[in-house]
């Protein structure tokens, strides 16, 4: 056995499978392979938090805890991250960097050892046209296996699910390539044109064997009555269950039977398509045009850039020639003027509204545009204008005297509640927010004193008496209803004549208030 630096290292991308928070990262990583079967290599958190919302679990997640979710993954090496700043509107979106997620190769590899049950064959990335014969010639014989044995028709289901899963997964891997960084990276060099022929017509030669098998296959299967299919599902369901095995006693019926119904479905909506939705078939198509014109189109761009290179020096030596063939230096001036334009030229930038957007629109067809300009100097200060102290005072008295209506208005109010120096709460009808505040307000100032006594704000003093054996009420307001203990504030002074302080105190508000004004 061969030791090596990879046998030895940590896997951190199976740290998933026994964090925590596995509940939320399995999930999460299953949504990615999900939607790689489908093809859909990148997403962006929303999607996935979308998702994860639809199931009853995650009724209480957040889109912060997917956030977090997806940056524990990333560290982890489950996924790649890619900023996406297409959609960057702003200099402020672009700082915000929204990502998109793919998944890593480990984890796709991880993902498919965790699906079991599945059966998932792993084979190296490689597209086998010779599949597609096989399936075709496999759904051709569906009309008969009804009638046959199912030491018959269990190897024959068998053989169609292995050769239907080869192609899905090889198919899968092999485009997934096209679509990675790397090969992004390759195909912009000069390197790839020696391949790009080689594997245009590997995929081209894909392509006629899919569209020579696909439509017979789409055809019988359109056609195939579903009695006949029953009948073939149950005896794949008997032949599978005659086999015995030591590590299916809690397989049961129901899950064997969902299994190849499940399969059959699959295989059939890859051909056919489901609700409102095409077929993988048909997707596979314009994939893999859309593959053979990203490699031409990239093949093109370095032939061009490599043939523009050679164009240019040629340009520049017609160029010299013409230079030395002008008879005076005036003339030259004129050459240069007409190829490299006006030197030292300035352009003045700034936040200028344009009557319209047409390009076609010149300097002199758009209005006249003045910016002032400040001089650039070290002591210079803009001017101030002096204004003058504006008379407020009749102002002032208004505020003044709406504040003390107000205030007394509120008072009043307050008093309504007062019957025999004692406002019981037990007894309140429903109250406004405002006074609802101002006799929680009191009680706070009682249940912060040692003898529960305190002062409203006119300098009433009052003692805050506490319920017997701790008995509670509800006091009912605007905003909603509130369960509190049954307290009674009782008022000392049985008349209203404010004291001294009390005075003082206002007058002391009043002051506060003119000075704000």
């Amino acid at each position: 056995m061969n030791i090596d630096s990879k046998l030895i290292k940590p896997v951190t991308e199976t740290k998933y499978l026994t964090a925590d928070n596995v509940w939320r990262y399995r999930p999460i990583l299953r949504y990615f392979y999900d939607q790689y079967e489908k093809i859909k290599y990148w997403m962006y958190k929303e999607e996935v938090f979308e998702e994860l919302k639809k199931n009853e679990m995650f009724k209480d997640y957040t889109i912060e805890q997917c956030k977090q979710d997806l940056d524990v993954l990333l560290e982890w090496g489950n996924l790649v991250a890619m900023q996406d700043t297409s959609k960057a509107s702003t200099i402020e979106e672009f700082r915000n960097k929204q990502f998109r997620y793919q998944l890593s190769e480990y984890s796709v590899e991880i993902e498919r050892m965790t699906i079991k049950l599945e059966n998932i064959f792993i084979e190296g990335a490689s597209l086998e046209p010779t599949l597609f014969e096989r399936i075709k010639d496999e759904v051709l014989k569906i009309s008969s296996m009804a009638g046959k044995d199912i030491k018959v028709v269990g190897p024959w289901w068998r053989d169609l699910n292995t050769d239907f899963k080869r192609l899905n997964q090889n198919y899968q891997d092999y485009i997934r390539s096209f679509y990675s960084l790397k090969a992004e990276e390759l195909m912009r060099t000069k390197e790839f044109i020696a391949y790009k022929d080689a594997i245009i017509e590997y995929l081209r030669e894909f392509v006629k064997e899919l569209q020579k098998n696909f439509y017979i296959i789409e055809e019988t299967l359109k056609n195939l009555p579903e009695e006949k299919v029953e009948k073939i599902l149950e005896k794949a369901w008997k032949y599978e269950k005659s086999i015995p095995r030591l590590d299916n006693s809690e397989v049961t019926d129901e899950t064997l039977i969902e299994n190849i119904k499940g399969r059959w479905k699959n295989f059939r909506n890859w051909f056919l398509g489901g609700n409102k939705t095409e077929s993988e078939a048909v997707k596979l198509f314009e994939i893999t045009n859309d593959i053979i014109r990203k490699i031409t189109r990239f093949a093109s761009q370095i032939i061009e850039n490599r043939n523009s290179a050679a164009n240019r020096k040629e340009e520049y030596r017609k160029l010299c020639k013409m230079f030395l063939s002008c008879r005076d230096i005036d003339e030259a001036h004129k050459l240069s003027s007409l190829t490299f334009g006006i030197f030292h030229t300035r352009h003045i930038k700034g936040n200028i509204d344009r009557e319209t957007e047409s390009i076609n629109s010149g300097i002199f067809d758009e209005a006249a545009l003045e910016l002032k300009i400040k001089p650039r100097i070290r002591h210079y200060r803009e001017s101030t204008r002096r204004t003058p102290i504006v008379d407020k005072s009749k102002r002032k008295e208004k505020l003044l005297k709406k504040y003390i209506q107000e205030r007394k208005q509120e008072q009043e109010v307050m008093d309504s509640y007062i019957i025999n120096n004692i406002i019981d709460f037990t007894e309140l009808p429903l109250v406004p927010s405002h006074v609802r505040i101002t006799l929680l307000k009191w009680i706070g100032k009682g249940t912060a004193s040692f003898d529960y006594t305190g002062k409203t704000e006119d300098g009433r003093e009052f003692k805050l008496i506490k319920p017997e054996n701790d008995q509670r009420c509800i006091l009912k307001s605007e905003d909603g209803n509130l369960e509190m203990p049954a307290y009674k504030i009782e008022f000392m002074l049985k008349d209203k004549k404010l004291d001294a302080k009390a005075e003082m105190k206002i007058e002391y508000e009043r002051e506060i208030e003119e000075s704000a004004i």
